[in-house]
């Protein structure tokens, strides 16, 4: 019944390449966001440790997350693609999708060459994305008939907040039912 020590242990190049794989076997991740995770732990371990030399720390960093995008471990490309999918499939719009791979370290022209992608593939992400969150927060039609009116506005607002333009999220909202939805869906 020992309980384990929260104390981190002094940071290695050793200990953070190991770091770094037991992460990216856990969790998908841009070069830059694998970056930060490890400087993190290394500012952590620092506070404790104070002869760890972070400034040599950071180099380590740098050349371990080169050399595991040079091996294909890290991508940012595939990262991204499966992110822009993922959320696409959750009903994010574009917008947001391209403010989260922004967050992540993601490069801007990757983000944007990304999401055309899925313009390309799909007629209008846009309204595809809001009905994809409408349906799953059950908004608009999906809301229980004798609520809905009441609840209009406020379904308008948490579209809006998610990140689409009001003629979509209007579009979206104001469908009679979920049929009328799926026909937008088919007619485009």
């Amino acid at each position: 019944m020992f309980e384990k020590s929260k104390t981190p242990r002094k940071i290695t190049e050793h200990s953070l390449r190991n770091i770094a794989l037991h992460y990216l076997q856990r969790y998908a991740s841009s070069k830059e966001n694998l970056k930060r995770v490890l400087k993190r732990r290394v500012m952590r371990s620092a506070q404790i440790h104070v002869d760890l030399d972070t400034k040599e720390a950071s180099q380590w960093i740098e050349s371990l997350v080169e050399q595991l995008a040079q091996t294909g471990v890290v991508d940012d490309r595939i990262y991204a693609e499966g992110r822009v999918r993922a959320l696409f499939r959750r009903g994010i719009s574009p917008n947001g999708i391209s403010q989260r791979l922004n967050q992540k370290g993601v490069d801007a022209t990757l983000i944007k060459e990304v999401i055309a992608e899925l313009f390309i593939e799909t007629p209008d992400p846009n309204l595809m994305a809001a009905i994809k969150l409408v349906k799953r927060r059950r908004l608009g039609p999906y809301r229980l008939s004798e609520k809905r009116k009441e609840r209009r506005d406020k379904d308008l607002a948490a579209v809006a907040r998610a990140g689409f333009d009001f003629q979509t999220a209007r579009k979206v909202i104001y469908a009679e039912s979920f049929e009328e939805l799926d026909e937008m869906v088919s007619s485009d």
